[in-house]
């Protein structure tokens, strides 16, 4: 539950219009610092202030889209998040050095989208359905 102290607090930081964002896609009133963002324009934030986030909830996403999900978070993102890497992709070194340039960009798991991949079959399947034969009735 939020305060209303910290509520107000929030609403002075990032202003009304995020502050409703916040509470119609994450339901906490937060403000923190910008880290970075991804392709796919999700924004990434920290705070450090021990007395306004509990500890291990101090870094989050805003996805950019409405229909969010987990895959839209890449690997080098979801490892910073997760408390696996102390600095951010943008100011990691290492993390930039271990990307080759010509590693293929990072795209969403599309199951359950009309994007979904779907395997073309040519072979006869081993169990047919049962057609019935309608045979005219003698006279």
């Amino acid at each position: 539950m939020v305060s209303l102290a910290r509520t107000i607090r929030s609403i002075r930081r990032v202003g009304l219009k995020e502050w409703w964002h916040q509470m119609q896609y994450i339901g906490d009133a937060k403000s923190g610092n910008l880290m970075g963002k991804d392709q796919f324009g999700n924004r990434y934030f920290e705070n450090l202030n021990a007395e306004e986030e509990v500890p291990g909830r101090h870094r989050w996403v805003d996805f950019a889209q409405h229909d969010f999900n987990a895959t839209q978070v890449p690997a080098e993102w979801h490892s910073w998040l997760s408390h696996i890497r102390k600095d951010p992709p943008p100011e990691d070194r290492v993390m930039q050095n271990l990307s080759p340039p010509w590693k293929a960009p990072w795209i969403e798991n599309l199951t359950g989208t009309r994007g979904v991949y779907r395997a073309f079959n040519t072979t006869k399947p081993k169990i047919e359905a049962w057609q019935p034969k309608v045979i005219p009735r003698g006279q």
